[in-house]
């Protein structure tokens, strides 16, 4: 849980305050608004360390580790 919150601290210095940033579907969570071109490397690292990747297919970060229960 831990890391789910510190990632989504990470992703709202970024992303712009919307109603509905997430959306979940076939066990992958995704991350609306958060442009990675945006973000310091550090935060681009310590993201992916955190499970989440650039998903091209989306145009957003996913993650399938945060995605299923």
């Amino acid at each position: 849980m831990k890391d789910l919150i510190e990632a989504l601290t990470i992703f709202a210095k970024y992303a712009p305050d919307n109603h509905n940033p997430t959306h979940c579907e076939h066990d992958m969570m995704m991350v609306m608004g958060a442009e990675r071109t945006a973000m310091t490397k550090e935060d681009l690292v310590r993201i992916e360390a955190l499970g989440f990747y650039w998903s091209a297919e989306y145009d957003c970060w996913a993650s399938f580790r945060f995605g299923s229960a």
